[in-house]
């Protein structure tokens, strides 16, 4: 009877972790979709509703998706206005408004940085352009880093035209938060990782391990 008692355990426990990892993925993906929807549902057209409806008791009972939408088609025509019309001018005013007020200034132009070097293309010199390893935190200890392009202008004057990379490296498992270092080239280490991959890695502590792909890099005193 102990036997049946601990194979029955063991088949509860291996079937739950099963069902486990086979939907888990899929029920957080989809509650973090429906999240962001609800959010972007009620972020701008209730209160466009408000503004202009004041007389209203009760806010309007929008269908699902119409703030989504909405908020969508704003920042949409928001992008053309920056890039077509007048907008660029009135973002440089209130950028040049920004820079008067020390910490609005850098909330702004941390969350400005960010932004774009998650949605700039991969020829841009603010992206991620490829992923590298780095002796970090010290010598012989090894950390994923992003380079972010090759150091330039006063700071790289002050190397002794030695070729530095700024390099971004993540904390796990928020990789939004960071390190900021300026990396010898010749002491950083190529990896056949793509920017995509390497997050995946640090995201998930080294559990996710990405496929093999054309090359591989070595480590000293690491076999491939």
């Amino acid at each position: 009877m102990k036997n049946f008692w601990s194979h029955l355990r063991a088949a509860i426990r291996r079937y739950f972790i099963a069902g486990l990892l086979a939907f888990a993925p899929i029920g957080i993906t989809l509650w973090a979709i429906v999240w962001i929807i609800q959010k972007l549902d009620n972020l701008l057209l209730p209160q466009v509703i408000a503004a202009l409806g004041p007389q209203l008791d009760e806010p309007a009972d929008l269908p699902p998706l119409v703030g989504a939408i909405f908020t969508f088609v704003v920042i949409l025509l928001a992008g053309v206005v920056v890039r077509h019309l007048f907008g660029s001018e009135l973002l440089r005013v209130g950028e040049r408004l920004l820079n008067r007020v020390p910490v609005a200034r850098s909330i702004y132009y941390g969350v400005k940085q960010l932004f774009e070097a998650i949605f700039s293309s991969p020829t841009s010199p603010q992206s991620f352009s490829r992923v590298v390893l780095v002796e970090y935190p010290r010598r012989g200890i090894w950390g994923i880093a992003f380079v972010t392009g090759a150091v330039r202008g006063p700071v790289a004057r002050a190397f002794d035209d030695e070729s530095m990379l700024n390099c971004f490296i993540p904390t796990t498992p928020n990789p939004t938060s960071g390190f900021y270092l300026l990396v010898p080239e010749s002491e950083t280490r190529e990896v056949d990782l793509s920017v995509e991959d390497g997050f995946k890695v640090i995201m998930s502590a080294g559990i996710v391990t990405p496929p093999e792909r054309s090359t591989q890099a070595s480590l000293p005193g690491i076999e491939s």
